[in-house]
């Protein structure tokens, strides 16, 4: 007849095989083997009715609770005796006379384990009947062990490449460039548990690799040689290298810890390559808090390094392209400018570079041509908003019905030709200038809207219901006389106060002197590199003809007939007679009454009026006047007297 230790050698293998398949289709089914591993194996145990069950596991020269699997509640290790965990790590299996038994757990690449169970004193007597069971268990639980290491693993592993995507979407958001290194390091301490980081960038031109961020040194970055040391090394070679203390002391670079006033016990660096493998630096993590890097850590580094050389990349490109725009923003600013050097243009320049550091509204006033706009686009360009829009509306040309729409946008089928929504000038002017020009001629009604708008800086589209938030800079001109129109009831004083924060007024070309002459000659020199030719130049006399004419189309009309000029002029030299002035209504109206006069009474009224817009041009002053007018001063002191003028002491 068998003996109970025969049959518990037969009977076991078979409960152990059942007990795998259970325990591996419930991990199939993704169920956590933390909740279901020990009450599994007390079911199996239960005719011996086991006193505690537990796995524990080595941790340096201590024995603790294996963390794969949830801790028995009851379980005390303190009250296992140590010899039964060290005998049954080297006989495999072990039964003591205190009713503990315990199974070793084999593992190649974790601490040592071992599966212990409590047996009542009764139950003493069947250690050795158990024997096939605990071995038994023992391998099952290996091979759990090296699922849920498996499991943990690859869920780690998820997590990494998650966190690191989730830093990599980081860095690409960030503008700062300190702030980016800075990031970068902090991630790189946690992902490998290290000291500090920093990522050393490489100066070819001066064969430093700058590394930052470096606490302790002022200014925050570090410079060494771009050969000293494991950095050196890396740079130079294009492969990763880890160090610790075991290693040979002659190959790190001590000269910054001295300045750091910091001990290097171990490190792991790697290049950084960016998408066209050109070699940007090296990042670098010092100590490991726990021991030395591991393959594992210099895994995570090389991809860390990855990201980050493309987020530097990107920074840096950011970087140019945003000094390319300043420099193109500056230099369109250049030629979008208020040439002149008359005391009334000087003073309005100066006015307008303040005004432009700011984001005050501005009202332009001016004459129709004298470049109201130009300088609305010059204060835009010399602000902070001028690498946004620019957006000019002018409100005459917009018919009544429209002018909401134009300026606040408009759903699909908010009106009968509405066949798609569209926004408005504000929306698309957003973060940047919004120029109003002849905003006297913009009815009641379309000032109370756009009162609203300012002051809310909000706009709703036309049929629609959802508010839009705005943040526009807003620059407003206007030909007439806006405070003479709020008196007249014709334009709503709220708004005119809302606008006119600061007003510049711009000067006729008539009452700009000398001026006239230096925007001539700027627009032969444009127009000639247009054509390809040699810049013309004025003759005296057409010079003083220009001095002369009364420009009542102000810049438009010199511009375009500089213009004409410029293509129909067959000569290197202008003349008089290549200068076709146009006349405006209002020179053909006085031609008009002129003809109706005796040729004394209109030579005197010609006389009176020539001498008059001379005066008005030159400032009033006499002296610049009469050379405009080819007479030496007293002459025309002398001329005034005879025609009844009166005389200006100046």
């Amino acid at each position: 007849m068998p003996s109970k230790t025969d049959y518990f050698s037969s009977h076991w293998p078979s409960v152990v095989r059942e007990l795998s398949c259970e325990l591996l289709r419930q991990v199939a089914a993704g169920e956590p083997l933390a909740t279901t591993f020990y009450p599994a194996i007390s079911r199996v145990l239960a005719d011996f009715r086991p006193g505690a069950i537990a796995i524990v596991r080595q941790r340096g020269m201590d024995w603790g609770l294996e963390p794969a699997f949830a801790a028995p509640s009851d379980f005390r290790i303190a009250a296992v005796p140590e010899v039964v965990i060290s005998s049954a790590l080297e006989a495999q299996f072990i039964g003591h006379d205190s009713g503990w038994v315990a199974a070793a757990i084999a593992s190649k690449d974790r601490a040592p384990s071992v599966l212990v169970v409590q047996l009542p004193r009764a139950a003493v007597d069947q250690v050795d009947a158990l024997r096939p069971l605990m071995i038994g268990l023992a391998e099952l639980a290996a091979l759990l062990l090296q699922i849920a290491g498996d499991q943990a693993a690859r869920a780690a592993e998820i997590q990494r490449l998650t966190t690191m995507l989730e830093i990599a979407a980081t860095w690409q958001q960030q503008r700062d460039w300190s702030e980016l290194l800075e990031s970068m390091a902090e991630a790189a301490t946690q992902l490998l548990d290290a000291q500090r980081a920093s990522i050393f960038l490489w100066d070819r031109r001066r064969s430093l690799l700058v590394g930052r961020p470096a606490m302790g040194v002022e200014g925050g970055q570090l410079e060494v040689d771009d050969s000293a040391g494991i950095v050196g090394a890396v740079l130079g070679s294009g492969t990763a290298k880890r160090w610790d203390a075991s290693d040979s002391e002659s190959e790190v670079n001590r000269k910054p810890d001295a300045q750091l006033q910091f001990q290097t016990t171990s490190l792991v660096a790697v290049p950084l390559d960016n998408r066209n493998g050109k070699r940007m630096g090296v990042f670098e993590v010092i100590n490991k808090r726990d021991g030395r890097f591991t393959d594992q850590d210099e895994q995570v580094l090389k991809e860390l390094a990855v990201h980050a050389a493309a987020a530097i990349e990107n920074s840096q490109e950011r970087e140019r392209l945003a000094q390319n725009c300043d420099k193109l923003a500056l230099a369109v600013a250049e030629n979008v400018q208020v040439i002149g050097e008359s005391p009334a243009i000087v003073t309005l320049r100066k006015t307008s570079d303040r005004v432009a550091k700011t984001d005050l509204s501005v009202l332009i006033l001016g004459e129709n041509g004298t470049g109201k706009e130009v300088l609305a686009r010059s204060i835009h360009l010399s602000g902070a908003r001028r690498h946004e829009p620019f957006i000019a509306v002018n409100c005459a040309a917009i018919v009544e019905t429209l002018l909401e729409s134009e300026l606040f946008g408009h759903e699909k089928g908010a009106f009968t030709d509405a066949h798609e929504a569209r926004a408005g000038k504000f929306e698309i002017a957003n973060g940047g200038t919004l120029f109003l020009d002849e905003i006297g001629d913009m009815s009641l009604s379309g000032q109370a809207k756009l009162l609203r708008a300012l002051e809310e800086k909000v706009v709703v589209r036309v049929g629609g219901f959802t508010p839009i938030s705005t943040d526009v800079r807003v620059l407003a001109a206007t030909n007439q006389p806006l405070a003479e129109l709020v008196r007249q009831k014709r334009f709503r004083e709220d708004l005119f106060f809302r606008l006119n924060v600061v007003t510049l007024k711009l000067p006729p070309l008539r009452e700009r002197g000398d001026d006239i002459l230096l925007l001539a000659q700027h627009f032969l020199e444009d127009f000639a590199h247009k054509q390809g030719h040699r810049v013309p130049t004025l003759s005296a006399a057409a010079a003083r003809a220009l001095r002369s004419h009364l420009w009542p189309g102000n810049i438009r009309e010199l511009r375009n007939l500089i213009e004409r000029v410029s293509y129909l002029c067959t000569s290197d030299v202008i003349q008089p007679s290549d200068l076709s002035f146009s006349q405006s209504p209002s020179e053909q109206s006085d031609a008009q009454r002129l003809a109706n006069k005796s040729l004394n009474e209109a030579t005197r009224q010609f006389q009176i009026q020539h001498i008059q817009s001379a005066i008005q041009r030159a400032g009033r002053n006499m002296t610049e006047a009469a050379a405009m007018l080819g007479l030496h001063r007293s002459n025309l002191y002398r001329k005034m007297k005879q025609l009844d003028l009166e005389t200006i002491d100046d």
